[in-house]
C-alpha cells in the first residue's frame, strides 16, 4: 500500500472520523480505520483531509491511528448463497458470525458475504467458442428448491468463451475463461462484485403495466402496486406498518423477497428473524426463506450502517432482477435511514435544511426509489425483470407533513396511509381509504383474463369508493342530527359502506383462508356486496322498510363470504347472490300483499 493511500486519524466525532494524509483518495472509497480495521467510507474530501463515515462503533478510537484506503468503493458479493442468508448492513453474514465468534460480534470483522467453502453444482448453458457480453447467462446453479440462480457475465466483460465445464465449484473457483477482443483472458467465477451506490446496468425500461398481486383486498382493489412499482407506507406508532410489510413479504406475487430492517427496534427484527424461517411459501409449501434474503440493521447498531443497509438491499434486489425475476424489496423503515443521514450530516457540520435533515435528503430518497422498475435485462437470452420497492415511513406522531414523508411522496406512485383510529378499532390493514391513492389503478383490469370482467371490476371499485366517501359525509350529519334525519336511500348507503369496511376491507392476517384473497374472489365478493346494495335500493323504492332489509338472513352470509375456502369461493359467493335475489323478492311480495 503506497504512502498516499495511508493516512492517520486527527478527529473522531461519533460515527465520523477525519483523517489527514489521504492524497489520491476518491469519494466513496472504502477505508480501514484504526488498529481494529473498522470499515468506513469516504464521504467528504478537502485537500488531503478525508471525512469517513464508519460503519462500526468508534468508541476508544483516538487521533494518530492509521487509516488505510482500499481504493475500491463499497461493494457487495453477488452469487449463489445469497438466498436464505441473514446479513448486517454491510453484508456480513450474521449466522456465520454467530458460529465463529459467539453471541457478540467483534469490531472489524472481515468475514466475506458468501461462503468460500460451500460447493455448488454449476451447469453451463453456453459452449466453448460462444461470443458473450455483459449480462449474458452462461450457466445456472440450483441455489434452493425455489430459486434457480443464473450465472451472468459481469458488467464490463465481453469476448469469446475459451473454456467452460460442468462440475462442483466454490464461488471463487474459475468456471469459465473468456478471451477478450484485445487478446486478454478473464476468468469467470460464480461470484461477482458490484458497487452498491451505482445502479446495475440494464437494456431498457418498460412501462409498469402488470399488477403485483398481494392478496390484501384493500391494496389490490383500491390502491394496487405494479411489478416494478414503488409504494410508501407511512403511519404513527402501532398502526401496523411492520405487519403490512410482513404480510406483503409472505403473499406478494414475487419470485424473490429482500427484506431490509433499517434501524428497526431489536424486538421487531427478532420477530422477522424467528418468523420468516417458519413461514410457508403459499405457492410451493416450502419455507419462505428459500426465496428470501434478510438484512438486519437494528436501532442499537452503529447509525452509519443504516445508510449502507438500504443500498446493500437494493443492489442484491437488482442482481436477482437481472436474472429475469420479479423482486419485491421491503424497506422498514426509511425514516430511520433519513435519521442516519441527519446524524452524519450534523457530524460533518453541514448546513441543515428543514427539521435538521440535510438539504440532499430528497435527492437521496429519489435516487433510491428510482432504482425500482420493470426492465429489459442486459444480455441474452432476452428476459424481463421487475423490482418493486415498498418503503415504510415512521413520521413522528404520524405527522404526514414530515420531511421524509413529503420527500417520499414526490417520488412514489402508491401511498398507503395508515390511520391510528382504524388500528385502535382493530381494523387491519389500517389503510385509510379516504387519504390513500395509487397511480397504477388503470392497470387493474389487466389482472383478469376476461376483458369484460376487468372493466366491470374498474366500475365496481369506483362505485365502492364513492359509497365510502359518501359514508364519511353522512356520518357528519348523523353526529349532528341523528340517523332518523337521513332518507331511506342514505341509510342503505351507510349500511353498504359499513359492509364494505367490515366484510370486505377488514382482513384477518391470522386466519388460514382470509389472510390471502385471489383477484377472482375479490371480484366476486365486491360484486356480491354491491349487488345487495342495488337490490336494496330497488326494494326501498318499492316501499320496503330499510329495517326489514337490514334484518335479512343473507347479510350474515355476506359477512362470512371471506372465510369460504378458495376452491369453493366462486360458486359459494354466486350462491349468496342468488339468495339475495330470493330474499329480496320475498320482501317485494310482502309489500305487494
Amino acid at each position: 500500500m503506497s504512502e498516499t493511500q495511508t493516512g492517520r486519524v486527527i478527529k473522531v466525532a461519533g460515527p465520523v472520523v477525519v483523517a489527514e494524509g489521504m492524497t489520491g483518495a476518491r469519494m466513496y472509497d472504502v477505508v480501514r480505520v484504526g488498529e481494529l480495521n473498522l470499515i468506513g467510507e469516504i464521504v467528504e474530501l478537502h485537500g488531503d483531509l478525508a471525512s469517513v463515515q464508519v460503519y462500526e462503533e468508534t468508541s476508544g478510537m483516538g487521533p494518530g491511528e492509521r487509516v488505510v484506503n482500499t481504493g475500491a468503493p463499497l461493494s457487495v458479493e453477488l452469487g449463489p448463497g445469497l438466498i436464505e442468508s441473514i446479513y448486517d448492513g454491510i453484508q456480513r453474514p450474521l449466522d456465520s458470525l454467530v458460529e465463529a465468534e459467539g453471541e457478540f460480534m467483534s469490531r472489524g470483522s472481515a468475514m466475506p458475504g458468501l461462503d468460500r467453502k460451500k460447493q455448488w453444482h454449476f451447469k453451463p448453458l453456453v459452449e466453448a467458442g460462444a461470443k458473450v457480453s455483459a449480462g449474458d447467462i452462461i450457466g445456472q446453479v440450483q441455489e434452493t428448491s425455489l430459486v434457480l440462480h443464473k450465472i451472468m457475465v459481469p458488467p464490463g466483460v465481453s469476448g469469446t468463451i475459451r473454456s467452460i465445464h460442468e462440475g462442483e465449484y466454490t464461488v471463487t473457483d474459475t468456471v469459465a475463461v473468456c478471451a477478450g477482443d484485445d487478446g486478454t483472458e478473464q476468468t469467470l467465477t460464480l461470484m461477482q462484485k458490484c458497487p452498491v451506490r451505482r445502479p446495475r446496468p440494464l437494456k431498457s425500461r418498460l412501462a409498469p403495466e402488470k399488477i403485483l398481486v398481494t392478496g390484501q383486498r384493500v391494496i389490490d382493489t383500491f390502491f394496487p402496486i405494479t411489478k416494478g412499482g414503488t409504494a410508501c407506507v407511512p403511519g404513527p406508532f402501532g398502526t401496523g406498518k411492520t405487519v403490512v410489510q410482513h404480510q406483503l413479504a409472505k403473499w406478494v406475487d414475487a419470485d424473490i423477497v429482500v427484506y431490509v430492517g433499517c434501524g428497526e427496534r431489536g424486538n421487531e427484527m427478532t420477530d422477522v428473524l424467528t418468523e420468516f424461517p417458519e413461514l410457508k411459501d403459499p405457492r410451493s409449501g416450502e419455507p419462505l426463506m428459500r426465496r428470501s434474503v434478510l438484512i438486519a440493521n437494528t436501532s442499537n447498531m452503529p447509525v452509519a450502517a443504516r445508510e449502507a443497509s438500504v443500498y446493500t438491499g437494493i443492489t442484491l434486489a437488482e442482481y436477482f432482477r437481472d436474472m429475469g425475476y420479479t423482486v419485491a424489496l421491503m424497506a422498514d423503515s426509511t425514516s430511520r435511514w433519513a435519521e442516519a443521514m441527519r446524524e452524519i450530516s450534523t457530524r460533518l457540520e453541514e448546513m441543515p435544511a428543514e427539521e435538521g435533515y440535510p438539504a440532499y435528503l430528497g435527492a437521496r430518497i429519489a435516487s433510491f426509489y428510482e432504482r425500482a422498475g420493470r426492465v429489459k435485462c442486459l444480455g441474452s437470452p432476452e428476459r424481463e425483470g421487475a423490482l418493486s420497492i415498498i418503503g415504510a415511513v415512521s413520521p413522528p406522531g404520524g405527522d404526514l407533513s414530515d420531511s421524509v414523508v413529503q420527500a417520499t411522496l414526490h417520488v412514489v406512485k402508491v401511498f398507503w396511509s395508515l390511520k391510528g383510529e382504524l388500528a385502535y378499532q382493530r381494523h387491519f390493514p389500517a389503510i385509510d381509504w379516504l387519504t390513500s391513492y395509487s397511480f397504477y389503478k388503470q392497470y387493474l383490469k389487466g389482472c383478469f383474463k376476461d376483458k369484460d370482467q376487468g372493466l366491470a371490476m374498474e366500475r365496481m371499485t369506483t362505485e365502492a369508493m364513492s359509497l365510502l366517501e359518501q359514508e364519511a359525509e353522512l356520518l357528519e350529519i348523523v353526529r349532528l342530527v341523528g340517523a332518523e334525519a337521513l332518507s331511506p336511500q342514505d341509510r342503505m348507503s351507510l349500511a353498504t359502506a359499513r359492509s364494505l369496511r367490515e366484510d370486505y376491507l377488514h382482513q384477518n392476517a391470522f386466519h388460514a383462508v382470509d389472510t390471502f384473497t385471489t383477484m377472482e374472489k375479490q371480484y366476486e365478493m365486491l360484486k356480491m356486496v354491491l349487488h345487495f346494495h342495488r337490490q336494496a335500493l330497488s326494494a326501498v323504492e318499492a316501499g320496503v322498510e330499510t329495517s326489514d332489509i337490514l334484518k335479512l338472513a343473507v347479510r350474515e352470509e355476506i359477512a362470512r363470504a371471506k372465510y369460504i375456502e378458495p376452491d369453493k369461493s366462486i360458486a359459494g359467493i354466486q350462491g349468496i347472490r342468488d339468495k339475495i335475489d330470493e330474499q329480496m323478492k320475498h320482501l317485494h311480495g310482502a309489500v305487494t300483499v
